[in-house]
């Protein structure tokens, strides 16, 4: 092997002792890389993922190890995207790629381009122990599971648009029972696939309105378990699971399944079949609503008829109608006869009592009845004159009494000697000059007359204070 052979020339004479021309780091960086990527330009490597990194740029970082040993491997993004499965630490793989080295920390990596798990036992076992942890958490449980609507008005689909499968479930609709359909396109294989088959869901519940679907379905065209292994892949699990819509999962064919067909409310063994369990056949409902609208007459037609029948019969027992008004009859007739000479008693009876009163009714009894009550008129008459006069006077004195106090103790006989009665506007009565300020108005009584007035501010020292003007109705109080 000649590493040194395409090595630049030295820049100055060799050490003494040795013959070996003089390099850069970074000529002999270069020299190794060249030399290992053209002797291992294309290899297979088994082994275990360790780290697991993929970069915001979208590129894989990975270590590759067995028990001995390890190499760092880089898969680049548009690689990345055609992978079938999602890796993981633990996994074992299979990588093909080429070997070269990075010259930054003078190391070599595998820069892989293809990728798969080693056989299908690494991927069964991988999906044997997510399977374990979703439904360790109750995501496959039987009553999460809701009831797929009879007649859907508008069903959503997730699938790819350009594939077969959507085409199956809209002729197995249109022939079923037709109704509305919304597609939600993603792509079903591949690294991106798993995140758009969930976001559809996702975006699906979250519609309103007419945009919401009574019922969602899933669904793929067979394939291996690598093409079929987005519908493994926990985040596409979990969105089935929290569906508020129920959802019906069509992934592959019927011997296929995968973990959305558990968390799913109801799985169709092919995509054909999704369509069948959505919707019933319409012919046949129309021909089963058509059956019992047939029932249901002939129901009437009976039940009318043997209410007829039973009219019949029931009237046959009945008494006719004479019978039951001849009884009525007959007490009629005896009250008729009892009344009228119940009135011809009733009549002597008020006559018999109408000549007693009016033989107390002479003029002569009137006139010694009203000659009695006029003189006791004239007795009471008599008494009532000196009682009047007692009772006047009476009152009199002690209304000359209380007139005597009330003046006495009235405020006008102490305005009448020349004191005021100070009040403010609202009529409450002023008693101390302290609770007057400076521009009150208050309004002041004399015994003669009422004025108003406003309060000066307090005089300073020295000068004296403005008079009120004479003969006005306002003025100043002092």
């Amino acid at each position: 092997m000649k590493l040194m052979s395409d090595a630049a020339a030295p820049t100055q004479a060799a050490q003494a002792g040795s013959n070996l021309p003089e390099v850069s780091v970074s000529e002999l960086a270069q020299a190794v890389k060249r030399t290992m990527e053209t002797n291992f330009d294309r290899v297979r490597v088994r082994g275990e993922l360790g780290r697991v990194l993929i970069a915001k740029s979208g590129h894989l970082y990975v270590d590759l190890k067995d028990e001995n040993a390890s190499i760092s491997t880089v898969m680049w993004k548009a690689n990345v995207q055609a992978l079938s499965f999602r890796p993981e630490e633990g996994l074992e793989v299979v990588a093909e790629g080429r070997l070269s080295t990075y010259p930054g920390r003078s190391q070599y990596q595998l820069i892989a381009d293809r990728m798969a798990p080693a056989g299908v036992g690494a991927l069964l076992a991988q999906l044997e122990k997510l399977k374990a942890k979703l439904a360790a958490e109750g995501l496959f449980a039987a009553e999460r599971k809701k009831r797929i609507p009879y007649l859907p008005r508008t069903i959503g689909v997730v699938t790819s648009p350009t594939g077969a499968v959507i085409r199956d479930i809209l002729h197995r609709l249109r022939e079923r029972f037709p109704c509305r359909v919304i597609v939600w396109p993603v792509l079903v294989q591949g690294q991106e696939a798993a995140g758009q088959v969930a976001r559809a869901i996702k975006g699906f519940n979250a519609l309103q309105g007419d945009m919401r679907p009574d019922v969602l379905i899933v669904a793929r065209g067979g394939g291996s378990i690598e093409d079929l292994w987005a519908f493994n892949e926990e985040v596409v699990v979990r969105a089935t699971a929290e569906s508020v819509i129920p959802l019906i999962s069509a992934v592959g064919h019927e011997t296929d399944t995968t973990l959305i067909d558990f968390a799913s409310d109801l799985r169709a063994p092919t995509p054909t079949g999704a369509a069948e369990k959505a919707v019933p056949v319409r012919a046949e409902l129309v021909e089963r609503v058509e059956m019992l609208e047939g029932r249901l007459k002939g129901g009437l037609v009976r039940g009318l008829e043997k209410r007829r029948t039973e009219l019949r019969a029931a009237s046959a027992k009945l008494p006719r109608l004479e019978t039951l008004f001849q009884i009525p009859q007959q007490r009629y007739d005896r009250a008729a006869e009892r009344l009228n000479a119940a009135l011809v008693t009733n009549t002597r009876a008020a006559q018999s009592k109408l000549d007693r009163i009016a033989a107390r009714l002479r003029p002569q009894a009137l006139a010694q009845d009203i000659t009695r009550r006029r003189e006791r008129l004239l007795q009471a008459a008599a008494r009532l004159q000196p009682a009047m006069t007692r009772s006047l006077v009476t009152h009199r004195k002690h209304l000359d009494g209380a007139a005597r106090m009330l003046e006495s103790l009235s405020h006008k006989s102490v305005l009448a000697r020349g004191f005021v009665m100070v009040q403010r506007d609202d009529g409450t009565l002023v008693r101390a000059a302290k609770d007057l300020n400076a521009g009150d108005v208050v309004q002041l009584t004399f015994a003669d007359e009422q004025k108003k007035a406003v309060i000066d501010p307090p005089a300073e020292a020295g000068k004296p204070r403005a008079k009120a003007k004479p003969g006005g109705d306002q003025g100043s109080l002092f």
